[in-house]
């Protein structure tokens, strides 16, 4: 395998809006629809539709939804070796887009909170065997830390996309972790620091990499992406696009990413090759729906 993914899986349940509703108010949804989400499996999609060799460590429930996540693993050649069932429901996502393409997402964790650092030790073989470990935020820190600790004992690179973000997230970790993705509104929430300028991101983002993290990479959007090192600043500039639907972009951007550097590890290459192809995501309804094959996305020119 060339990627590791531990963490979560969803299924989104996804309803198109005009606008938000306010408090309390009840708005008609103008389409609806039903696809194979979570951080962690949107994430091991782009990476394996973009051509790499997948393994996914992650529990979904006992359940229609559950059967229905393993068999979108398979058709997209992911490993599902380590795709465990769980006595309880599958993790959810109800998601909302409105006609800006802009989008609410609320998440039921599910089976997805039974993933465990002893089914880390469990597919310890398989996991040794990877190039990269990608981990998020939708399973618990336990489980998070015990991946990356994992990753330092056998010299595998981490990274870490800080995703839904909490400030009880452990910066001694963190430390740890080769790369460290947030967007901005998740680096405002961990550091507490103003993102509407991009020196404010860059300074908020220096805080992270004065933790010790080798590499913290800030996706923003339309603004591109921003990436730190102890070599300085790199910003890779945003692309415009149509956008329909914004939702799993940064999950497209992260799987994207994950593949050309485990490829090429060519950090700059790999950023500006990610950014496109989250741009492109955005053309298209739906989140893994709206990642391209690697064929696609050649075709495409970006």
């Amino acid at each position: 395998m060339d990627i590791a993914v531990i963490g979560s899986n969803m299924v989104d349940l996804v309803s198109y809006l005009s606008r938000m509703p306010d408090e309390g108010e009840t708005v008609e949804a103008w389409d609806f629809q039903m696809g194979c989400g979570g951080k962690g499996a949107n994430q091991a999609m782009a990476a394996a539709r973009m051509g790499s060799s997948v393994l996914m460590l992650t529990r979904i429930g006992n359940d229609a939804f559950g059967e229905t996540t393993r068999r979108n693993f398979e058709a997209n050649g992911i490993d599902t070796t380590y795709v465990l069932e769980t006595e309880a429901t599958s993790g959810v996502a109800p998601i909302f887009v409105d006609d800006n393409s802009r989008n609410s997402i609320v998440i039921a964790k599910g089976a997805n909170a039974f993933l465990t650092p002893a089914d880390i030790e469990d597919a310890a073989e398989a996991i040794a065997q990877c190039t990269l470990i990608v981990l998020q935020l939708e399973v618990n820190l336990e489980t998070v830390y015990a991946a990356i600790d994992f990753g330092n004992r056998h010299g595998i690179p981490v990274l870490l996309n800080p995703a839904p973000a909490t400030p009880e997230l452990d910066f001694a970790q963190v430390a740890k972790c080769d790369y460290f993705v947030p967007n901005e509104t998740e680096l405002a929430l961990l550091t507490g620091m103003p993102v509407e300028t991009l020196d404010q991101v860059q300074a908020a983002a220096g805080t992270i990499l004065d933790h010790g993290v080798k590499n913290v990479i800030v996706t923003m959007g339309s603004r591109g992406v921003l990436w730190l090192s102890a070599a300085g600043p790199v910003l890779v500039e945003g692309r415009t696009v149509p956008a329909l639907d914004t939702t799993g972009a940064g999950d497209a951007f992260i799987g994207c990413f994950s593949h050309c550097l485990v490829e090429s590890g060519d950090v700059p290459a790999s950023l500006a090759t990610a950014n496109a192809y989250a741009a492109d995501s955005v053309t298209r309804r739906g989140t893994q729906t709206s990642y391209a094959t690697r064929e696609q996305f050649e075709k495409t020119g970006a």
